[in-house]
């Protein structure tokens, strides 16, 4: 192991092994957090576009399609909040590590897979992963940079995840068009092994020594047996009807989460306490965000399947489509939380979701034969400005709202629950557009499906809105820092684009108090820079 590469005790945050951002071994972390999570980031928008070639190669009909998805949804959004907390103690650049192994792996089995089932399996593999390496990637910034260094280290990270991303669906629409959907998923083979082999030749090993208590793998089987129930239950039921599998599938599925919510409650050290929703503006925040990340897991799953479907995109220009949105994000994501620190969240977080339902209405008057300028391009730029407004200021919020005893985990719950209803949203939406069986693959069906599809996702964000009127105080952001924290800003003023799940941030940057609540927590209480921060 190379001198860069020894081990730093998180209970001497002034140790002289923290790494400058300008350094070369500074460099080397960044970029090997930055290319573990970008595995995971091009992932979550590259499949999309690649879905209708992967059900025509594999003879796939709609609720395979969905299960693709929501597989590694699901294990993703289950597993997430405990990632973190496995890094705090077994070492966060092992369990980065794992994940970063366990990712690569099952993208070969992705890649090989000659069936659907196989194919599910696989991605169910991904998510796990995903949920180890993701919050282990920014875990490992927040606890080997120098503090004065931590704010640009994290903002890289945040940038160059966000162009990751954008680079995603032209990837995989090339990669489609030129080679084959498989080729998608093996180039994670090369990039997987490059980041293992670098992380243990650069990356220095970290524990938080104030971790104590059992892990609570109790509640992270619990959600994700209910969320598989449930989803199942939803998928299948419009094919298959209302037989005992289903039954029992739905039923029992909605008890384990009932039984997750008791399990929550009565674990000394549950992975999501229910305390924090104690405070309305989280529990508020959650809500948006829930309404917001479901209207754009519809759009996200069936706009690159209407484009190729029906109107005859290939792949790559199908995949262009939607960067203007990434774009628009990456270019406006800070002026958009600037603006939320000087007029206040409520503002921003109900003009946004009546923005992108306004650009999501414009969507479902296209129609086959239509341009992309005079017809797709506008309804994509007025839905890519309305999530401009939402993303920061929603964050930031979170943030803001949380107390200090749960500043870590705030922003991992809060992804969490943008990926849940992602997985609902793609559960449910092909039912209301009749989207069943193999009429997915019918030019008219999915137009017409589409567009039901869009309706419903306006509804859901015109619901956001009027959520964040009603209940985000316009305040919550006028917080002042506790000892070696932030102010909400800096999380609202990032350069990314998360389209698939509101941004991750770390501990240091949620440990603050609104001005109006009562004196700030102790200045010693340690920070959990890894537990919640999937």
């Amino acid at each position: 192991m190379t001198p860069d590469a020894a081990a730093i005790d998180d209970a001497s945050p002034d140790a002289t092994d923290e790494v400058a951002f300008d350094s070369a071994a500074g460099r080397w972390v960044l970029a090997v957090a930055v290319l573990g999570s970008a595995m995971a980031f091009l992932d979550g928008t590259v499949v999309n576009v690649a879905l209708p070639d992967i059900g025509r190669d594999l003879d796939a009909s709609t609720s395979a399609l969905q299960w693709m998805l929501n597989g590694y949804l699901l294990t993703l959004a289950s597993l997430i909040l405990l990632g973190g907390s496995l890094g705090d103690r077994h070492g966060r650049r092992r369990v980065f590590e794992l994940g970063v192994g366990l990712f690569t792996a099952a993208s070969l089995l992705c890649a090989v897979a000659p069936n659907a089932a196989l194919l599910v399996v696989a991605r169910l593999l991904q998510g796990v992963g995903g949920a180890l390496l993701t919050p282990g990637s920014l875990a490992i910034l927040e606890a080997t940079f120098r503090p004065g260094d931590r704010a640009r280290a994290i903002g890289a990270w945040s940038g160059l995840g966000g162009v990751a991303g954008a680079l995603g669906p032209l990837l995989g629409g090339y990669l489609v068009d030129a080679v084959s959907w498989r080729a998608i998923f093996l180039i994670n083979l090369p990039l997987g092994v490059f980041v293992i082999a670098m992380a243990r030749r650069h990356v220095p090993e970290t524990h938080d020594p104030t971790a104590s208590g059992q892990l609570d793998f109790a509640g992270a089987i619990l959600a994700a047996l209910g969320l598989a129930g449930v989803t199942y239950a939803l998928i299948e039921a419009p094919g298959g009807g209302a037989t005992p599998l289903i039954l029992v599938a739905g039923i029992g599925g909605a008890l384990a989460l009932a039984a997750f919510l008791l399990a929550e409650r009565r674990s000394p050290n549950p992975m999501m306490p229910l305390d924090i929703f104690r405070s309305r503006q989280f529990s508020a925040a959650n809500l948006v965000t829930f309404a917001v990340y479901a209207a754009l897991g519809g759009f996200f799953f069936l706009f690159v399947a209407f484009l190729q479907i029906s109107l005859g995109y290939s792949p790559i220009a199908a995949g262009a489509a939607s960067l203007p949105v990434t774009v628009l994000m990456l270019v406006l994501s800070a002026r958009s939380g600037a603006l939320a620190q000087r007029v206040g969240a409520r503002i921003p977080l109900t003009v946004g979701p009546l923005v992108i339902a306004a650009g999501l209405l414009l969507l479902t008057r296209i129609e086959p034969g239509d341009s992309y300028l005079a017809s797709v391009l506008p309804a994509v730029i007025v839905f890519g400005l309305g999530l401009v407004l939402v993303v920061a200021p929603v964050t930031a919020t979170v943030l803001a709202a949380a107390d200090a005893r749960h500043s870590g985990i705030a922003s991992g719950i809060n992804n969490a629950v943008a990926r849940v209803a992602g997985l609902l949203a793609v559960a449910v939406l092909p039912l209301i557009g009749g989207l069943t069986g193999d009429s997915f693959y019918d030019p008219s069906a999915m137009t017409d499906g589409f567009h039901i599809a869009m309706l419903a996702c306006a509804a859901l964000a015109v619901v956001g809105g009027i959520l964040a009127w009603l209940t985000i105080s316009g305040e919550v952001l006028e917080a002042v820092p506790t000892a070696g924290g932030d102010t909400p800003d800096r999380a609202a003023t990032d350069y990314s684009c998360p389209v698939a799940g509101t941004p991750l941030r770390p501990a240091r940057e949620a440990r603050c108090v609104p001005v109006a609540s009562a004196a700030p927590p102790r200045t010693g209480e340690p920070v959990r820079a890894g537990a919640g921060n999937g």
